[in-house]
C-alpha cells in the first residue's frame, strides 16, 4: 500500500509458477517418503522390542528352539521305536518305592468322591467346536476320580513292578532329573488302561471327567466362567509340564486338580456325537493318510481317508500347549488309542463299593 493506493505484484511468468509447481510437487511427495519411511522404522522397532519381549520371556534359550521342535508324527514315530527297542534298566521296586516320601504317596495317590446325580455336560456356545454341542443333562452313579493326574513316580513304579515299557523320554528307563511329581506323558491310551488296571481302577468316562471338572453349575473352567492363567498351565505359560500341585488354586467343585491345562487326559469313550449334535458324521470317523494313485504317491500328496472298524478316543482338559479356550471343561481333543506325546496323560478313576464308606478328602 503506498499513498492509499495498492501495489499490484509483479506478474509471474508461466515458466515461473511451472517451476514452483514442480517444487511443491516434491517437497510433497519428500515428506511423505519421509513419513512412510518413519512410519516403516517405529514398525520395526515395535517389531524389535515384541521380539526382544518374546525372548525375554521364553521358557528356553531360542539357539537351543532346535531341540523343542518336533514334526508331525514324529511323537508317534519315537513311541513305536521305544516299544519294540530293548528293554530299559529302570529302577527295583524298593528304588521306585523310594522316590517319594510315604506323605507324598499318600497325597498323589489320593482320590475324591464324586456324589451321584445330574449335571450340565456339553454347551451350546456357537463358537465352540461343533463336536463340544449340544448342552445336555447326564446322571451319574457316585465315583471316585484321582484328585490329581497320574505321575512319573507312579508310573515309574508300575514299570518296575511288571516290567511294563517306561515312557520313551525316560532315560535308561529311569524318570529325568525333577520330573519325579510331573505327570506323567508320552504314554497312549493302551498304556494309561494298562496302568489303570494294574491299579484296581479304571480310566474315567468322559462324562465323568467332565463332572468332576465342572460340578452341575455347567461352568465353563473349574474354578468359574472367566479365564484366569493364573490357576493353570497353559498357552506355554510354563513351557513344559508342571508339578501336579502346583495349581491346587486351580481346582474344580470337588477339589480335583489340573482338570484344566497341564496335560490333555485320556478318557474311556471312543470319540462319538453327542445326543441331538449337529457336527458332520465325518469328523467322528478314524482316518488315516493315503496316497489313492500314483501321481499322488509321486507327489507325495495324501488325502485323510477313513478306516472301518477304528475308532479315536477321547482326551479332555487342554495342556500346557493348548490354547486358552481348549481347556474350557467341555471342549473335547481325540486321538489314536496307540498315539503318545509330550502332552498326553490321564488319571483314573474307580467305582465305589456298595455299603463301602468313602472318604471326600
Amino acid at each position: 500500500m503506498t499513498d492509499g493506493f495498492r501495489v499490484r505484484p509483479p506478474e509471474i511468468s508461466l515458466e515461473a509458477r511451472e517451476k514452483r509447481k514442480r517444487y511443491l510437487v516434491a517437497t510433497l511427495v519428500t515428506c511423505a517418503a519421509l513419513a512412510m519411511i518413519g512410519g516403516a522404522l517405529h514398525v520395526v522397532k515395535l517389531g524389535a522390542n515384541r521380539m526382544k519381549d518374546m525372548r525375554d520371556k521364553a521358557t528356553y534359550n531360542p539357539k537351543d528352539m532346535q531341540r523343542h521342535i518336533r514334526a508331525a508324527g514324529e511323537d508317534l514315530t519315537l513311541h513305536a521305536e521305544n516299544e519294540h527297542g530293548a528293554a530299559a534298566s529302570g529302577y527295583t521296586v524298593a528304588e521306585a518305592e523310594s522316590l517319594l516320601t510315604a506323605d507324598q504317596w499318600s497325597q498323589i495317590n489320593s482320590m475324591i468322591l464324586i456324589p451321584a446325580g445330574k449335571f450340565i455336560m456339553g454347551t451350546d456356545r456357537s463358537r465352540a467346536d461343533s463336536y463340544d454341542r449340544p448342552r445336555h443333562q447326564v446322571n451319574l452313579k457316585a465315583y471316585q476320580i484321582d484328585k490329581y493326574p497320574v505321575t512319573n513316580a507312579q508310573y515309574a513304579l508300575f514299570v518296575a513292578k511288571t516290567g511294563y515299557r517306561p515312557p520313551l523320554h525316560w532315560l535308561d528307563g529311569r524318570i529325568p532329573e525333577g520330573m519325579k511329581l510331573l505327570p506323567v506323558t508320552m504314554v497312549s491310551w493302551n498304556d494309561a488302561v494298562a496302568y489303570a488296571k494294574w491299579a484296581g481302577k479304571r480310566l474315567p468316562s468322559e462324562a465323568e471327567w467332565e463332572k468332576a471338572a465342572r460340578g452341575t453349575d455347567g461352568r465353563r473352567w473349574p474354578w468359574g466362567d472367566k479365564m484366569n492363567t493364573q490357576r493353570l498351565n497353559t498357552y506355554y505359560n510354563v513351557g513344559a509340564a508342571s508339578i501336579v500341585t502346583r495349581f491346587e488354586n486351580g481346582a474344580s467343585p470337588y477339589g480335583v486338580v489340573d482338570m484344566a491345562g497341564n496335560v490333555s487326559e485320556w478318557v474311556a469313550d471312543d470319540f462319538a456325537s453327542y445326543p441331538g449334535s449337529d457336527a458332520d458324521a465325518d469328523v467322528f470317523k478314524a482316518k488315516v493318510p493315503r496316497a489313492e494313485s500314483a501321481e499322488d504317491r509321486a507327489l507325495k500328496v495324501v488325502d485323510m481317508v477313513a478306516v472301518e472298524g477304528r475308532r479315536y478316543k477321547v482326551l479332555r482338559g487342554g495342556s500346557w500347549k493348548s490354547d486358552l479356550f481348549s481347556t474350557s471343561t467341555y471342549h473335547r481333543n481325540f486321538s489314536w488309542p496307540f498315539f503318545a506325546s509330550d502332552f498326553f496323560g490321564f488319571r483314573c478313576a474307580a467305582d465305589i463299593p456298595d455299603k463301602t464308606p468313602v472318604s471326600t478328602k
